[in-house]
């Protein structure tokens, strides 16, 4: 087992600093073992980060990042959702003018969410990649500060706290299961276990329909890909060129399973009807990345990463009927 990079030592380490600095801010979201039938000796534990502020883990990175700027300066974003919500809020506590460049596909509960803090928002992009672009592109042109939804190291560190707040509750785990979306939360969660505990692995979930980061991986620089629609909307969009998250997630991820859009709706449902959960799409594709082969991980502590509970209602409904 190949020891962990400096860039991985690093951005553990900035982890451990944010996670002080933030503690005040942020819920130590708990964890619990999951009633899915399994092969005995098998365990299967769920990281309930859609307890966070705002429903998501992104509010550890947006606070990690506000944390650290100065308010006299307005700041600038791009989100599907999720990110946006969580930056609104921390920016109501760290005193920023923000401004969140959305798509034009983002969900109405999750644009409803944004505006409820007060926040500018701006409709600009197809899709969540887009919107970056545009938020950049507004940034550099009226003199605002630019933060990006994974690309950057502060955001990592502060997805990374879970990494640390993972280690302590359940010391004996085996595997994690995350969803992959730009990156942040794989890399900063598997930036601390590969320096804190190398022997577990990190099983990166992908959607089929919107699988940049692993393309990119696999191809070893960034690559454009297709996105279509999937209920892993959190997830969606692509990865920014030159994005620091495509080197440190080829580092920490040991294994890449693809999950169409049928997997990661049985696995919505057996959170509703077996755990008594209802969980965003990107939490469910994490559970579907186990339940493709959960005979591999017989014997073993698994746990699932759900990262988020903030779902379009009607869609929701129709997934959960179907079952």
């Amino acid at each position: 087992m190949a020891d962990p990079s400096e860039r991985l030592l690093r951005s553990a380490a900035q982890s451990v600093e944010t996670r002080r600095r933030i503690a005040p801010l942020i819920r130590t979201t708990p964890v619990l073992p999951s009633r899915i039938d399994l092969p005995e000796g098998t365990r299967l534990i769920h990281k309930l980060e859609h307890h966070q502020h705002t429903g998501s883990f992104k509010f550890r990175g947006a606070c990690a990042k506000l944390s650290t700027l100065l308010t006299d300066r307005p700041v600038i974003t791009a989100s599907s959702g999720n990110h946006g919500m969580a930056c609104s809020r921390a920016a109501q506590r760290t005193g920023h003018r923000l401004s969140v460049v959305l798509p034009k596909v983002v969900l109405p509960q999750k644009r409803a969410g944004i505006e409820s803090y007060g926040t500018r928002v701006i409709i600009e992009g197809a899709d969540s990649s887009l919107s970056e672009l545009a938020a950049r592109a507004r940034a550099e042109a009226d003199g605002l500060t630019y933060v990006s939804p994974y690309n950057d190291a502060q955001v990592i560190a502060g997805q990374g706290t879970l990494g640390l707040e993972i280690l302590e509750q359940c010391p004996e785990v085996d595997n994690i299961f995350i969803s992959m979306g730009g990156g942040g939360l794989i890399s900063g969660i598997g930036a601390v276990i590969k320096s804190f505990a190398p022997q577990v692995r990190i099983i990166g979930a992908s959607a089929t329909n919107s699988a940049a980061l692993a393309a990119s991986i696999k191809a070893g620089r960034i690559v454009e890909t297709a996105h279509h629609d999937t209920l892993a909307d959190g997830i969606a969009g692509g990865v920014d060129e030159g994005s620091i998250t495509l080197p440190m997630a080829t580092e920490v991820i040991d294994e890449i399973v693809h999950c169409d859009e049928d997997q990661i709706a049985q696995a919505l449902r057996l959170l509703a009807w077996r755990d008594n959960m209802i969980v965003e799409g990107a939490a469910g594709l994490a559970l579907a990345a186990f339940l493709a082969a959960p005979e591999r991980y017989a014997g073993q502590t698994s746990m699932i990463l759900l990262c988020g509970a903030n779902y379009d209602q009607a869609r929701m409904a129709q997934v959960l009927g179907a079952g």
